[in-house]
């Protein structure tokens, strides 16, 4: 099909998966002029998609404190402490965020949790703690030592190993400090139990991922059919992001044109949209904290037999990957498949670009980028629950790139796609 502006017009009324853009004949957009703050009608007549959502139980959270608590005997920790970031979360359902004040979570081996914060702060993390998980409050005052506290839990735990582990995400002032005032101890890297819980999914959180998932293609499906020529970047960005918001999540997605699309995470390069241009769109929302993250890549007007050529290898690449997502085979040999297809083809060799410059894979959940990599020299198995993008990028400077980001899910049966892949080059979306 040639997606031109006439086309776009055209085909918004199109179904069967095929790339509806909508644009007026003039290169508007329905309801949008350039510069205009109104919704294009496309974008406003999404409606939310929060029906059904199930939050993460207070048993998961349990359970998996306990799961916790049983990987921290077997690396013989004593405790692991973790701030008020992603996998306080996790365990606790409570973001805090950071800030110069110590705030955070001790996890022992044994016994109860406790959570640590200034003593002013005590009111407010007792409105936003469960008691579920436990309900103790240390404090500290601010001529007095937050790493004092935090050890003092561990030392009340009774401790066998003299091991305090930290999160990833525990800022270095911090974990020096618990190392100054646990004398006696050792700190060591907490990142084998967190991310020894977090890597591994269950039924209820693939299920938010899948919504997530759905959400994403249902805002860029409604956002691409707003492209018009002359558009800045940024307007197709505010309307898919529009997009996220009128279907209840909160989300992001970044832009590019052009030979611009040839950066993997784009450019701080203004950019208007113009007729033969490669659009590569990426990112996604968040369900009950889960992320989404595809990407898809068309052409605004009509391909070149060289952007369909790229386009279609990319797709190659991709499939390569999904082929090699086998339970108990190593995270390395799925980068290796993709690379091979986008070598054969006469690019690379290696992250030489024109080519493929960066991993193929990297794992999602909570965080858009968690543990672990589709990356040469990963040797970490493939596991039942984890979950993984799949997104070889062909990157050729100074022309195009295209890259095709869907995320997938690892059962007794093999990988399974969250979002259904691009068809074309010009079918984005299969349905």
């Amino acid at each position: 099909m040639r997606i031109d502006r006439r086309h776009f017009l055209q085909s918004a009324a199109l179904g069967a998966g095929s790339l509806a853009l909508a644009c007026k004949a003039d290169g508007s957009s329905p309801s949008a002029s350039s510069g205009s703050s109104e919704l294009p009608d496309v974008i406003r007549a999404l409606k939310p998609m929060k029906d059904g959502v199930v939050p993460i139980s207070d048993d998961e959270r349990k359970a998996r404190i306990a799961t916790a608590q049983k990987l921290m005997s077997e690396q013989k920790l004593d405790a692991i402490f973790m701030e008020g970031t992603t996998s306080c979360f996790y365990y606790t359902a409570m973001r805090w965020g950071q800030s110069e004040r110590t705030f955070g979570v001790v996890i022992p081996a044994n016994g109860a949790i406790a959570y640590v914060c200034p003593g002013f702060e005590e009111d407010r993390l007792r409105e936003q703690l469960k008691p579920a998980f436990g309900d103790e409050v240390r404090v500290w005052q601010e001529d007095e030592s937050p790493y004092a506290v935090i050890a003092g839990i561990v030392k009340d735990r009774a401790p066998k190993h003299h091991r305090i582990g930290v999160e990833e995400r525990v800022r270095f002032f911090i974990a020096d400090g618990i190392r100054k005032a646990a004398s006696g101890y050792e700190v060591v890297d907490a990142t084998p139990v967190t991310a020894g819980c977090r890597v591994i999914k269950s039924k209820a959180e693939i299920a938010l991922m899948q919504r997530a998932n759905d959400v994403t293609l249902a805002a860029y499906k409604a956002g691409l059919q707003t492209m018009r020529a002359g558009m800045p970047q940024d307007e197709l960005q505010r309307n898919i992001m529009a997009g996220f918001t009128a279907l209840g999540f909160p989300g992001y997605v970044s832009v590019q044109f052009g030979k611009y699309t040839a950066l993997p995470h784009g450019s701080a390069t203004p950019q208007k949209l113009k007729e033969g241009d490669v659009v590569m769109i990426d990112d996604g929302v968040q369900v009950e904290g889960y992320a989404s993250d595809i990407t898809r890549t068309v052409v605004f007007g009509k391909p070149t037999a060289r952007q369909t050529e790229v386009w279609n290898k990319e797709l190659e690449a991709q499939n390569a990957a999904f082929k090699a997502i086998k339970v108990g085979a190593p995270c390395e040999s799925v980068d290796a498949a993709a690379r091979k297809v986008i070598t054969d083809a006469g690019f690379g060799p290696g992250y030489k670009v024109p080519g493929l410059p960066h991993r193929t894979g990297h794992g999602i959940g909570l965080d858009g980028h968690e543990w672990t990599n589709f990356v040469k020299g990963n040797t970490t198995p493939i596991a039942v629950g984890m979950c993984f993008s799949d997104e070889p990028t062909i990157a050729i400077p100074g022309e195009f790139g295209v890259r095709l980001e869907d995320c997938v899910y690892v059962t007794e049966d093999g990988p399974h796609f969250f979002s259904k892949q691009s068809v074309a080059i010009d079918k984005p979306f299969a349905d």
